[in-house]
Order: C-alpha cells, then structure tokens, then sequence
C-alpha cells in the first residue's frame, strides 16, 4: 500500500521537473513574454493541463522557474551554513564570494543564469515577488556577515552600500554573457582562485575603509 502511493508521488514530481527545466530553458531562450504555456508543453511532453496541475498557469510556472534559477545560484541552506560555521567573518565573506564566482564560471553553461539575466535586465511584475520571497531571506544573511566585519547595523543604509559594493562584481560575472569580447571574457579566462582573491582583497580593503570611518559620516542616508 505504501509502496503504491511513492509510485504516483514519484513520477508526478518527475513531470514537473520535465515541465520546469523545458520552460527554464525555453524562458532563458526566448523570454517569458515570448513563450507559450504550448511550446512548454510541447517541449516537456505534457499536456497544457499538467501545467495548470502542478502550476496552476503559465504565470505560477515562471515564478517556479525564478526560484528554481536562484536557488541553484545561491541556495538559501548553504548560505545558512557558512553563517553558523565556526569560520571568521572575513572568511564567510570569501566562501560566499567563492559560491559565487564557482557559480559564474565555474559551472556548466544553463538556463539558470539565462533565465535570471533576462529578467534583471527587463524585470516583470515577477521580480518583486522573487525579491521578497526569495532574495530578502538570502541578502538578510549576507548582511549580517558584512555587518560582523564592519560593525555596522545591518539595517543601516551604510551596510547596503557596502552589499551593493560587494556584489556588483560578482553580478556582472554572473549575468554578463559569456562569449562576448571584453573584460568580463577575459576574466573568465583567468584562474578562478585569482578573481577569488581579487574580488575577497578588493571587498574586504572597502569595508575595512568604510568601516574605519567616522560613524557619523559612515551611517549617513
């Protein structure tokens, strides 16, 4: 009895994970405007009602699809353990930046990075929701790790310039297009330990500055 109801459970997940990387990679291709809850089906060899099943519609699908592409980015669990670990803050800051720089062109080229690229250069009404449920959560830790180096409040304007410091380089090596001539090109040719090193000095030598500040100058809007 138990066995016949894994059987079901199984290959419905198996058809959504069919339904979501063919509409992930179909999105990232083509953009969401642009893609047909049709071809999505016809790619996943499914019907358009497993669609509305596991997704409830084509909208329900793209939000799956922006978590899914996060999550592979930066995973919300693995964040957490560099958080709790017994590391230093200047440590964690490196094997985040590590995270993502392996992310960026340490892995296989797919749709993930694709599909988040193309809604960061023109966001739908979808990103707002992919911020707050998703990426608050993720950036919230990442703050306090700045924070811990910096003793800077994390709800201090100060402390988000310092995270938009920090992750503006290793956004545009994950969303700029690989292939195309120019320095981001030759970064991904460089040996990742190198930009890891780069990007950990140049971080860590901005916040040390900012937060050797006068605080009255450091914190202000």
């Amino acid at each position: 009895m138990i066995k016949a109801s894994r059987g079901p459970r199984a290959d419905g997940e198996a058809t959504r994970n069919r339904i979501l990387q063919a509409a992930g990679a179909l999105f990232a291709a083509t953009g969401y405007a642009e893609t047909t809850s049709k071809e999505i089906a016809t790619q996943a060899q499914v019907d358009l009602a497993s669609i509305n099943y596991h997704f409830g519609s084509r909208s329900g699908l793209y939000q799956a699809v922006l978590v899914e592409a996060h999550h592979q980015l930066v995973n919300y669990a693995d964040l957490q353990q560099i958080a709790g670990s017994t590391a230093s803050p200047p440590q964690k800051l490196r094997i985040f930046i590590d995270l993502l720089v392996d992310r960026a062109i340490g892995q296989p080229e797919g749709w993930h990075l694709h599909v988040l690229a193309r809604e960061l250069l023109a966001p739908s009404s979808h990103l707002q929701l992919l911020v707050q449920n998703v990426l608050e959560p993720k950036l919230a830790v990442v703050r306090q790790i700045l924070s811990d180096i910096t003793n800077i409040p994390p709800d201090d304007p100060a402390l988000t310039r310092c995270l938009l410091s920090v992750a503006a380089p290793c956004l545009m090596l994950l969303v700029g297009a690989r292939g195309i001539p120019g320095p981001l090109q030759e970064a991904r040719q460089m040996s990742r330990d190198a930009i890891v090193d780069h990007l950990c000095r140049f971080s860590l030598g901005g916040l040390r500055a900012i937060a050797a500040q006068d605080p009255q100058d450091a914190t202000k809007p």
